[in-house]
Formats: structure tokens, C-alpha cells, sequence
């Protein structure tokens, strides 16, 4: 089964005639096109936004999602940047609203991708500024861990563990 956003489309989104894949540019993947206008469909990925947050104690805050993919597993906060969305907001959006933190971005910490994946994950390095701690309704649990704590084995994605090492190493 192909991930949901890597299923394949059919119909054009302009004048819904069939699409087909065509090789436009021999240097270029295969391209959905319309049979009908002509319309090129470009699959392009899309980006979100992540925040690696510490408390005054240097732990990072980590939540347990209760949506898929991942079900159960830990994240930090994030999700999906909005068309028209400048990135920082996006982070600040995504924090405040998965653990009810207001934060303050202390710098960019790395940006992933990977082969056959469409999402591009751009992480920060985040401080509390203000708020208290909630769980959405995305989350069955938010929780700081000490680095010897973080639950390296129930992360959920790879970005994830990526990100998370990174943070750690540069942090020392």
C-alpha cells in the first residue's frame, strides 16, 4: 500500500480528463499529464515544520501521538506548513497548538528528506516562552525527557531520531 499522500492521481485537477505519465525531459522523473489540456501535474513535497524544545532543566519536551501515522509513538511538535504560511509560523502554530507553549525559536537546527518520501522536515531548536503544557487531541501524552530518557526505540519517524541526535550533538 502506497503511503496517503503518494497515491497515485487519475484525474486532471483543471478539466478532469484522464492523466497519463510521460516522459517530458530525459533527465526528469516521469510527469503526470493531462490528455485532455495538457496540464502538467507536479507531485511536489510538502514541507513541515518541526521544534526540538528544552525547559530550564535542558530536558526536551516529547509527545506521544494519537493519530497515524505513528500511533503511539514519540514526536516532538510539528506538522504541515499552510500554503501562504511563512515556515516560522508554521513552528509556532504547530508548538502552541500541540503542547500549549508559546516559544521562542533559537535557531535552525537541520532540514530532512529522504528518496520516495514527499515530506521535507524543517526542525528548530526552541525555548519555552510562556504557556503551560496541554495534550491535544493529536496527542495521548506530552512529557519532558532527560536525554538518557528520550525513548530512542518508540520514536516515530526518522526525521525524528535524526533530528533528535543532531540536537544532542550539537548541544554539547
Amino acid at each position: 500500500m502506497l503511503p496517503h499522500d503518494e497515491r497515485p492521481y487519475s484525474f486532471c485537477p483543471l478539466c478532469g480528463a484522464g492523466l497519463e505519465l510521460r516522459s517530458l525531459k530525459p533527465t526528469d522523473p516521469d510527469r503526470l499529464v493531462c490528455l485532455g489540456c495538457g496540464f502538467i501535474f507536479y507531485q511536489d513535497p510538502k514541507v513541515a515544520v518541526g521544534t526540538i524544545i528544552s525547559d530550564e532543566r535542558s530536558q526536551i519536551l516529547l509527545l506521544r501521538r494519537a493519530i497515524q501515522p505513528g500511533y503511539g509513538k514519540w514526536v516532538f511538535p510539528g506538522g504541515f506548513v499552510d500554503r501562504g504560511e511563512p515556515v516560522i509560523d508554521a513552528a509556532h502554530r504547530e508548538a502552541r497548538e500541540e503542547s500549549g507553549f508559546e516559544i521562542r525559536i533559537d535557531r535552525l537546527l537541520n532540514v530532512y528528506s529522504y528518496r520516495g518520501s514527499s515530506p521535507v522536515i524543517i526542525v528548530y531548536v526552541a525555548s519555552i516562552a510562556g504557556g503551560a503544557l496541554v495534550c491535544d487531541e493529536e496527542s495521548l501524552e506530552a512529557r519532558f525527557f532527560t536525554a538518557e530518557a528520550i525513548p530512542w526505540e518508540e520514536l516515530a519517524f526518522k526525521s525524528t531520531h535524526q533530528a533528535l541526535r543532531e540536537f544532542l550533538i550539537t548541544k554539547s
